[in-house]
């Protein structure tokens, strides 16, 4: 695991931050450029790691990468770039669901995972099975490892009970979710840290009780049959 996330990195995110704008990108592409090809080092290294625990759709570290322009069509913030290099990976076959994401930018950098846009059947079998028996979820969400690593789940959730089930229900707590992440922050030293992808390669590990709980929720019916 050699390549690291290098310091001209972080400082060049640091000016984009400061010249946000075109004319200042563009005069300072080869930069953009010779960084974004440590970016790319990192993300492929990370994939040849990732591999060896897991099956991974993503075919090449540059594909996970997510572009530096922002779309601005549909925003009321105007600056024209990302002020952080991003990344996902999505895991291969039907079987086994969950993607996973690192993000670099000065003070916000972390890594995360998850489902972050369940679709509605999804979500319905998710809850279907939390209102059946929630131990096992339980089990994962108050492991030594979870809580060291992740602290809590995260995502958005109901303000009220969902459709089909009472405000007291015992596992409303877990029903009221609409997304199911996860999220480790790093601080600037631990990024630029030597280790730095050792421990983003370790951190997706530990998603994998997570992960693997949904994947044979989702892939199966109330009876537990398979579905794929």
């Amino acid at each position: 695991m050699k390549n690291s996330i290098p310091p001209g990195a972080i400082e060049f995110l640091k000016l984009v931050k400061k010249n946000n704008n075109r004319d200042w990108f563009n005069a300072n592409k080869e930069r953009y450029l010779k960084e974004h090809e440590a970016i790319i080092a990192f993300a492929d290294d990370l994939l040849k790691e990732m591999n060896k625990h897991d099956h991974i759709e993503t075919p090449s570290g540059k594909k996970s990468l997510h572009r530096i322009y922002r779309d601005t069509r549909f925003s009321k913030e105007k600056t024209p770039y990302k002020i952080n290099w991003s990344g996902s990976f999505s895991r291969a076959t039907k079987k086994l669901r969950g993607s996973y994401y690192f993000h670099i930018e000065p003070g916000n950098s972390f890594v995360g995972g998850g489902f972050w846009g369940p679709n509605p059947d999804d979500l319905k079998r998710i809850r279907q099975e939390i209102d059946y028996d929630a131990k096992p979820f339980r089990k994962v969400l108050n492991s030594k490892s979870f809580k060291e690593t992740f602290g809590t789940l995260q995502g958005e959730r109901l303000t009220s009970a969902p459709q089909g089930f009472k405000s007291d229900h015992p596992e409303i707590d877990l029903l009221r979710y609409k997304q199911f992440l996860l999220m480790k922050k790093f601080s600037d030293k631990e990024v630029l840290n030597p280790d730095f992808l050792k421990q983003v390669n370790d951190t997706f590990k530990k998603m994998r009780p997570f992960f693997d709980l949904m994947s044979e929720v989702l892939t199966t019916d109330s009876n537990g049959i398979s579905t794929v």
